[in-house]
């Protein structure tokens, strides 16, 4: 079995002719770490990545070029215009509603399945339920007790009992849709009406232990612009795992 690392601080390590070929570094902190030469053939690298340079270029800017040409709809999810904001928003609930019915038509067992260590179908989506509590509920309307108790927390997030998170919630792929299709509807609501001068303002001032830790160091549309990013990743790591398990029969 392969040796595990777990909550460790290894920053500022030296790893000198050491074999880390087929190793796994999942949910960890690369910032700042260098690579000098080393073999990496057939590295994938899947995160929040900026400023990352390959023997003296730095590609982020080619990716994320590429990123968009493959999918147009990611020019929405950064946009300041509220009407843009709100085309995105349908976009991505049209899209969400495609992929919810291919869980749908899943043998209950897969729809809870995950694949390579990833969270199932309906955890993405519970995690999706934490995400729109946190950068939209709490974030931008400040609502107290912002959180249902089925939504699914990273790991890194702190006071997770006293937000009301449930770690033993087991909700079926129907109540889990149906706690999605309320938070949407709150959603479309906000961005109907909502106005550039509106989108300056700062994140609502939370008393309360919650995630974002402090929402007033983002504005609205910094906050918009976090749930919109979330909900775009996530479905395309959902789909994946779904062709992943129907390759697989």
């Amino acid at each position: 079995m392969a040796q595990q690392f777990r909550d460790q601080d290894l920053s500022e390590a030296l790893f000198h002719d050491v074999d880390l070929s087929r190793a796994t570094f999942r949910e960890g902190d690369l910032s700042g770490a260098r690579m000098l030469g080393v073999v990496a053939i057939g590295l994938e690298i899947d995160g929040l990545v900026k400023d990352l340079v390959v023997n003296g270029v730095e590609v982020t800017g080619y990716v994320e070029a590429e990123l968009d040409r493959r999918h147009p709809e990611r020019l929405l999810l950064r946009s300041d215009e509220p009407a843009l904001l709100r085309e995105a928003w349908s976009w991505l609930s049209r899209h969400w509603d495609e992929t919810a019915a291919r869980v749908a038509a899943l043998p209950e067992a897969d729809q809870h399945r995950g694949v390579d260590d990833e969270w199932s179908a309906v955890e993405t989506m519970r995690h999706l339920v934490f995400v729109t509590d946190s950068w939209f509920t709490r974030a931008v309307l400040g609502r107290a007790g912002a959180f249902h108790a089925t939504g699914l927390a990273s790991g890194f997030v702190p006071h997770q009992p006293e937000m009301g998170l449930d770690p033993t919630a087991s909700p079926s792929l129907d109540e889990v849709l149906e706690v999605r299709r309320r938070q949407r509807t709150e959603v479309s609501d906000f961005l109907a009406t909502v106005t550039r001068d509106d989108l300056a303002q700062r994140g609502w001032d939370a008393t309360e232990p919650g995630w974002p830790l402090d929402p007033t160091e983002r504005t609205v549309l910094e906050c918009l612009h976090t749930l919109l990013n979330e909900e775009w990743a996530h479905r395309c790591f959902c789909e994946r795992d779904l062709d992943r398990l129907a390759a697989a029969g």
